[in-house]
């Protein structure tokens, strides 16, 4: 018998089952797709993100081939927050697409020696493990399910996912532009609806944005290449030359969370524990970081080196940032589809505000970029130098605790315990209990 299964082969599946081995659990992950979906819905990776990533020792592939950009918007707003104020090495957002991120992601799972298995449709749970469409069993001691906002996992165990419906749509295009904006150009927005324009690696544009016509909860059809190249021009004056779309696509801003984030032996993490409009890019990065919080506790109450009391941590820490995600992201849907008169003048107001205040352009960049995040025992530990050469998100790369000189750093990088901050900055051995 497994110790874990992980229903879903997303970016947060694969995070998990990495953290799963790296903790000495034996995983397994089940995904219904026979192949990796090219499409790639989510493009944004945050700073917390790629500290994360390089606490594990694999952030040089993102940091090579990602667009590194610089600042980064809240709702849309002309006026971006400076990245560059934050208490990180990174201190950038990077834009790669998510099929590359799940293949780096998958290729680290594989070599720490999870297994991943392709066509596998979960159909629902058993008393040891998860059914198949084929009606094998698969027996674990432990199910996550990082199964998309559909997830069989959570609905099969019972757990409630309520929210609110689609009021709104919004629309994208990853394609070709032979005349793109220069750069710097992050967006347009006015009463006849809202664009913002990224880079994708390989000569691509992504194309985002909504408008009062899709204002609505009723479904508006199918985007065409015809629908986004008039609402490009009625927007921004042009259509930047755009061709051979590779994917067009529409999202609502319907947005739910999960009653709770464990039932028993079953756990739920990213899309499967909350959904929401995608403003600020962040969804992705919150369900990597769930993974992150849950895999080194999972894999130490699996493999027997903590009590199952240590899994109640999991809902109690990640729940809040879920509900902190639903309300900015609600927020944000508000100021994006606020088309009137009055709404651009709100807009503008806060647009002022972010260029004008600071503290409060930092927070919300500390907000979106997931370093604001704090647990009972704090916010995350920054990359501490010590004077050996040596650096706390180096140290962390064994997937074990850390004694500093400001606490024990648990092995997703937030405080576990704090101690008296002497006078140097050395790290202590490691503690026999790993």
């Amino acid at each position: 018998m497994l110790d874990v299964v992980v229903v879903g082969a997303g970016p947060t599946g694969l995070w998990l089952a990495g953290e799963l081995r790296l903790g000495g659990a034996t995983v397994t992950v089940l995904e219904a797709r026979q192949t990796r979906e090219p499409n790639s819905k989510a493009l944004t990776i945050h700073p917390r993100t790629i500290e994360i990533f390089d606490c594990r020792g694999i952030a040089e592939p993102f940091l090579t081939e990602g667009i590194r950009i610089p600042n980064g918007h809240f709702a849309g707003l002309p006026q971006r927050m400076d990245f560059s104020v934050l208490d990180t090495p990174f201190p950038f957002t990077l834009a790669l697409v998510q099929a590359r991120t799940e293949e780096l992601l998958e290729e680290r799972a594989r070599r720490l020696g999870a297994t991943i298995r392709r066509d596998c449709r979960v159909t629902g749970l058993t008393d040891d493990g998860v059914e198949l469409s084929g009606g094998e069993v698969v027996a674990a001691r432990y199910v996550v399910g990082c199964d998309g906002t559909r997830s069989t996992v959570r609905t099969a165990a019972g757990i409630g996912f309520p929210g609110t419906e689609t009021t709104t749509w919004g629309w994208l295009g990853d394609v070709v532009l032979d005349d793109p904006p220069p750069p710097g150009f992050a967006g347009v927005t006015g009463t006849d609806g809202g664009l913002m324009i990224a880079p994708l690696p390989g000569g691509m544009h992504r194309l985002v944005g909504g408008d009062p016509a899709t204002n609505r909860p009723e479904w508006p059809g199918d985007l065409t290449l015809d629908e986004l190249r008039a609402n490009v021009q009625r927007i921004a004056g042009t259509d930047f030359g755009m061709r051979d779309p590779v994917w067009l696509s529409r999202f609502g801003d319907a947005a739910r969370q999960a009653d709770t984030y464990r039932a028993g032996t079953v756990l739920l993490a990213g899309d499967a524990a909350h959904m929401h409009f995608p403003a600020g890019g962040v969804g992705m990065n919150v369900g990597i970081q769930d993974a992150h919080n849950l895999g080194w506790k999972l894999a130490a109450v699996a493999t027997g080196n903590a009590e199952q009391a240590l899994l109640d941590t999991y809902h109690a820490e990640r729940h809040p940032v879920g509900t902190a995600l639903l309300e900015h992201t609600r927020a944000q849907t508000a100021l994006i589809t606020a088309y009137s008169p009055q709404g651009q003048a709100l807009r503008a107001l806060l647009s002022d505000l972010i260029a004008t205040t600071p503290d409060m352009s930092r927070q919300l960049a500390e907000r979106l970029s997931g370093l604001d995040v704090t647990y009972a025992t704090g916010k995350r530990v920054p990359d501490l130098s010590f004077p050996d050469g040596s650096t706390l998100f180096e140290l962390l790369r064994t997937g074990r605790h850390v004694e500093t000189h400001v606490g024990l750093v648990r092995p997703d990088g937030h405080l576990l315990a704090r101690q008296p901050v002497g006078d140097r900055l050395e790290p202590l051995p490691e503690p026999a209990s790993g």
